[in-house]
């Protein structure tokens, strides 16, 4: 929902929150928009859940006044914060329930002093965040459905059974996991557990699970689970079970941009006079950073280790020789 928007649904709230029945025509003067412009915000407030109700014999619209949160006491500061939060960061990731989260914004805004819910409201139209690419979620039940299900067999250490599409086995498989923990990581939602089929703890992304049903057997076990234990220093989600000691060098032109981030816990970086920087990791696995290297191109040296730098040379090569067949 657009900032302006937002501050047009916001004074509907208000206005229809004072018990009294207004018509859309009435709306549409009151607030300079078309009958049209009304009615559209009217689906949107329904979308999200508010429950207003049409009078048929007065012909207008009301929303109970108990339904909203009594006063509470934020400062711009927290407000703010609060509002940016739901109104614009909600789609930096695939948030489950965004409906609800807006909701609630919806009514902590409806609730605040007028100055300071005019500030934000002027405030926000200003502020905008892009969203990174994400991986949609294909499950009949969308990312609430499948996040809420998860996340309450994980409450009540239910087992789910899930059919998923696997890439690493090429085909689809059938597991019973004991669910431990959820995690957003980068692009998508994970769910981590138990695997009966592999005998193991298995990351399995919600975007790839065909089925998901909650069975009625409890497991044990799953509470003392650490997932940064689980990861220890894989460069993102994979460990393979060794550890690296990976130094690059970065050119000038993409060493500030490189060295301002914290890729890794153990980045070391060393700073040259030609404007170069050396950048040194001890990883968990070459597969995830290579990929991760190949996209500064020509502008990064693999110093170390041989086996890395044999792995980007074998890759650089076979994009040469698939993109000539072109």
């Amino acid at each position: 929902m657009k900032s302006s928007r937002i501050s047009r649904v916001m004074q509907i709230l208000t206005t229809l929150q004072a018990g009294k029945g207004y018509a859309v025509s009435d709306m549409s003067k009151m607030f300079g928009t078309s009958r049209r412009t009304v009615f559209r915000d009217l689906k949107e407030l329904r979308a999200i859940g508010v429950p207003f109700r049409y009078d048929a014999g007065t012909g207008g619209y009301t929303i109970k006044p108990e339904f909203f949160l009594p006063p509470v006491d934020l400062n711009l500061q927290e407000a703010l914060s609060l509002l940016l939060l739901v109104h614009k960061a909600r789609n930096q990731i695939q948030l489950p329930f965004k409906n609800s989260a807006l909701l609630a914004a919806l009514k902590i805004e409806n609730n605040l002093p007028a100055g300071i819910r005019q500030y934000c409201n002027t405030a926000l139209r200003n502020i905008s965040t892009r969203a990174g690419a994400q991986a949609p979620i294909y499950h009949s039940g969308g990312l609430d459905r499948t996040f809420a299900q998860l996340q309450k067999a994980i409450t009540k250490k239910r087992k789910v059974s899930i059919r998923y599409h696997s890439l690493f086995e090429g085909r689809i498989i059938d597991v019973q996991l004991c669910p431990y923990h959820l995690l957003y990581n980068q692009r998508a939602w994970y769910v981590l557990g138990y695997s009966s089929l592999h005998k193991s703890i298995r990351t399995f992304k919600l975007n790839r699970i065909k089925e998901l049903k909650t069975t009625e057997q409890c497991f044990l076990g799953g509470e003392n689970f650490d997932l940064y234990d689980y990861f220890g220093k894989a460069w993102s989600m994979i460990p393979e079970g060794r550890i690296y000691n990976v130094k690059l060098r970065f050119l000038p032109k993409v060493a500030n941009n490189v060295t301002e981030v914290q890729w890794h816990s153990t980045q070391e970086v060393t700073r040259s006079s030609d404007g170069s920087a050396t950048v040194e990791f001890r990883v968990d696995g070459l597969g995830e950073i290579a990929w991760w290297i190949l996209g500064y191109g020509d502008q990064v040296q693999v110093l170390a280790p041989k086996a890395l730098r044999k792995r980007l040379l074998e890759t650089a090569k076979n994009m040469i020789k698939l993109n000539q067949q072109i």
